[in-house]
């Protein structure tokens, strides 16, 4: 399996996606950004990116946030780090490009507790255990048209209508600050808010490779209003069915016992290739399994009531 790494998002409440309106401060906002986003192009492609101009791209991202702190007028969130603008960089060719216009929320503490920033005995970094990016309505549909060809041709881009989307795993993988694609295991059965005309959330896991095997995540949307949340934090205890594990392992024990008989010139070429692939058929057999049978794990709840605490901590109830 392998997966692309940009960036991009999805909806608007109803079916058609509304324009930022001229003039309006989400307007303003987008010019800013895309005046800036020109200007520091310019200066990439003509070599001149200096810590001056680091300075002056890291400015304009502060010049964002205030914009935004004003259109978007939010409340601190108990337990999360004063509010910071989700775009990473205003450089073209950096990873995180693009990623969704909004304020992120940043927890303050680790999964264990720890302090963010401090050094585990292994070596490790304490991160944020959660994350909350809140934006308005119009920046979303705004940026969810940005994206609709955001992906080489060939690979599935972000649906243009809020249901679908909202399902689809690139949508957060391309919102959010990642090295790594974002795996729907399970839709989570988490309840909708008074406030919210839509939510979704799911059981998750992010990967370079193959499907993992575990899921230490979770993330929910909502829709509510008129701004658009995405909360998503690691889950303490992981969800897991060894049973579907074991599914995946006898395949891998079959591809790698074919290929050594190829090798060994034990079985043909045709023979090998009759067998199809392996490894996809047994990560495709480990997916419907973990579907089937992870709501039966009690770890299954306890990431619902996770997820659900997230979403409220995101919206309010």
């Amino acid at each position: 399996m392998h997966f692309i790494f940009r960036l991009a998002l999805v909806l608007s409440p109803i079916l058609i996606l509304s324009p930022v309106r001229a003039g309006s401060p989400e307007d303003r906002y987008i010019a800013t950004r895309d005046a800036a986003i020109a200007k520091f192009a310019k200066l990439s492609n003509d070599n001149k990116i200096n810590e001056t101009v680091d300075r002056a791209e890291a400015a304009a991202r502060d010049e964002l946030t205030g914009q935004l702190a004003a259109i978007l007028a939010q409340p601190a969130r108990p337990g999360f780090a004063p509010a910071q603008l989700n775009l990473d960089t205003l450089y073209k060719g950096d990873m995180g490009f693009g990623m969704l216009d909004g304020l992120r929320f940043d927890a303050d503490t680790g999964r264990d507790g720890g302090k963010i920033g401090e050094k585990r005995a292994d070596g490790s970094f304490v991160e944020p255990k959660a994350h909350i990016i809140v934006t308005s309505e119009a920046l979303f549909t705004r940026w969810l048209h940005e994206h609709k060809a955001w992906w080489d041709k060939g690979s599935k881009n972000v649906p243009q209508q809020i249901e679908p989307a909202l399902k689809f795993e690139g949508l957060y993988t391309q919102a959010i600050s990642t090295d790594a694609a974002v795996i729907n295991f399970n839709e989570l059965p988490v309840a909708k808010p008074a406030s919210a005309t839509l939510t979704y959330g799911f059981l998750a896991g992010r990967t370079q490779d193959s499907f993992p095997e575990a899921a230490d995540e979770v993330f929910v949307a909502a829709l509510a209003n008129g701004k658009f949340y995405i909360a998503y934090g690691e889950i303490e205890p992981t969800v897991q069915v060894p049973a579907c594990t074991a599914i995946r392992a006898d395949y891998n024990k079959k591809a790698d016992a074919a290929a050594e008989k190829l090798e060994r010139k034990q079985i043909s070429k045709a023979a090998y290739d009759k067998l199809g692939d392996l490894r996809q058929q047994g990560e495709d057999a480990f997916k419907r399994c973990f579907v089937q049978h992870a709501p039966e794990q009690p770890e299954f709840a306890a990431a619902t009531r996770q997820a659900q605490a997230l979403l409220e901590t995101a919206i309010g109830k």
